[in-house]
């Protein structure tokens, strides 16, 4: 701190401390106090409030905004992933129900297909599952379209493999690997990316023990396949070593109730046993 000197007339000369910067904006005392907690410099931060006064909602905005790297826009992709996202997260009252499932002799690189086949049979069974809630009415869908979650650069995609109550594992393999190949290239059209019926997610090896999908709005449950790993399992009044993993369906309550949510969870769990037990 420097001290300047003055005097006035011919009296002695009195040191003089020049006023703070922070001294010289306008803002209240509070939010003066505000900023110290803050470590704000009151100097740098414009004012929104009447006359350029700085008012709290500045402070704060300088305290979140300091020692940011980079500022990105939300669009394109990113801007419709948020839109549903928070879409589904609002009109969506989603439950959950999990199980386990041993997933001994089933080709592990073609779950998805497996699972996806599986899912349309047992949809069969439990239509509601494959519905949507318009207004005040359910609406039944015939066909079994189903939405396969695909991580790309630009976030995650949703491309549809249509029909798949008739066809082949084989068929949705080949068809879900194209669609795959095509969001992370850029190449899908809206078409293809639209209008699912029910959906499958899969993380692999990253999905975790356990994830509580989001339900793709407007239908109204996904089914959810998680991490497998060889645990410790009870068979036959023995513990043997099974490459175990959990099954999910997350459903809208509205629409569908828990003990038919659980009953479709199970039912494809024990097709996915069965093909596993079947082998190739």
């Amino acid at each position: 701190m420097k001290l300047y000197f003055d005097s006035e007339g011919d009296g002695p000369l009195v040191a003089v401390v020049p006023p703070e910067p922070s001294d010289a904006v306008r803002a209240t005392p509070a939010v003066r106090r505000l900023a110290k907690e803050l470590d704000v410099a009151l100097k740098d931060v414009p004012g929104t409030g009447p006359d350029g006064r700085i008012v709290e909602g500045d402070v704060r905005a300088a305290a979140a905004g300091a020692g940011v790297a980079e500022r990105v826009p939300v669009r394109g992709v990113r801007r419709a992933i948020v839109e549903q996202v928070t879409r589904a997260h609002r009109e969506v009252p989603a439950v959950t129900f999990v199980e386990e499932c041993d997933f001994g002799g089933l080709d592990l690189r073609r779950i998805v297909p497996i699972a996806i086949h599986a899912a349309a049979a047992s949809l069969r069974l439990y239509p509601e599952l494959n519905a949507r809630l318009v207004g005040d009415e359910i609406v039944f869908f015939e066909r079994i379209d189903v939405g396969i979650a695909v991580q790309t650069d630009d976030g995650l995609l949703v491309p549809v493999v249509r029909a798949c109550e008739s066809l082949s594992v084989d068929a949705i393999e080949a068809e879900a690997r194209r669609l795959a190949d095509g969001a992370r290239e850029g190449t899908l059209s809206a078409d293809e990316l639209r209008d699912s019926t029910f959906t499958v997610t899969s993380a692999g090896k990253l999905g975790g023990l356990l994830v509580t999908p989001l339900v793709n709005h407007p239908e109204v449950a996904i089914l959810g396949l998680h991490r497998v790993a060889e645990r410790p399992v009870a068979r036959d009044g023995e513990v043997v070593i099974r490459p175990v993993g959990n099954v999910s369906v997350s459903f809208d309550h509205r629409v569908v109730d828990g003990v038919r949510a659980a009953a479709f969870c199970l039912d494809v769990i024990e097709r996915l046993q069965s093909a596993a037990t079947a082998g190739p």
